[in-house]
């Protein structure tokens, strides 16, 4: 079964965790896009929801499968948002921003009830940090900025090097919110709150890509089926 199978079986089975009339929160990249496809389907056929995107690119796919959308201006709070990982550890935290949206995707998760995610089972890891952190910041400042995350990852013992994301031709990768996103490859994270917390004190930095303390469920597709893990119980039997 090849990965993109995998990423479906995935988004199909997290589909049991949405109740019509609840408040969804879409998440960004290739394993969300499922989910959204799989909702939009159900939608058609009379589901009731409300959601809320985490990125120009999934806002536009919900539009065009005509899934009701909202913000977080008009609503306070989200039953569940279901996104994507590029890394999951056994304590439930998450690199994410590979696909970009990682302000947008925090900001989202934070104000729902749950956070589900899906993935294939190769993201799940003993120690976060093979995946490049993302790290969002402020275009203006930004070789001062540099400096500053090169001067954690010095701190953290970091085992790579860093470098700023490129878009199309030779111009930087723009988020969704006009900001950069400097990639920092640190090896394996041993205290992701302790870095997290030294990057935040970084007056450039936007946001970053450590998921703490916000997910609680979720779906890894196996060649063999699908598994559920949860805070409770890790290893729940094969689902489908």
């Amino acid at each position: 079964m090849v990965s993109d199978d995998l990423k479906r079986k995935a988004a199909e089975a997290a589909m049991s965790e949405v109740k019509s009339g609840m408040r969804i929160g879409l998440g960004t990249g290739s394993t969300a896009k499922h989910f959204v496809d799989l909702l939009g389907a159900e939608v058609a056929k009379g589901f009731q929801c409300l959601c809320v995107p985490t990125s120009e690119a999934t806002a536009a796919q919900a539009r065009g499968l005509g899934i009701p959308l909202t913000t977080l201006d008009d609503i306070d709070s989200l039953d569940v948002t279901v996104d994507g990982a590029d890394e999951i550890d056994r304590d439930f935290q998450l690199i994410k921003g590979g696909g970009g949206a990682l302000l947008r995707e925090k900001i989202v998760a934070a104000a729902s009830a749950r956070m589900i995610v899906i993935a294939d089972d190769s993201k799940l890891v003993e120690s976060l940090g093979r995946f490049a952190l993302p790290i969002e910041v402020n275009p203006f400042g930004l070789a001062a900025t540099e400096r500053a995350i090169a001067g954690v990852m010095a701190e953290f013992g970091a085992l790579g090097g860093k470098a700023v994301r490129q878009g199309e031709g030779a111009e930087p990768y723009l988020t969704d919110g006009g900001h950069y996103i400097v990639d920092a490859s640190f090896g394996r994270i041993s205290n992701a709150k302790a870095l997290s917390l030294a990057l935040l004190e970084i007056p450039g930095v936007v946001q970053h890509g450590l998921f703490i303390d916000l997910c609680s469920e979720a779906y890894l597709a196996t060649p063999k089926g699908t598994i559920k893990l949860s805070e409770h119980v890790n290893y729940n039997p094969l689902i489908s």
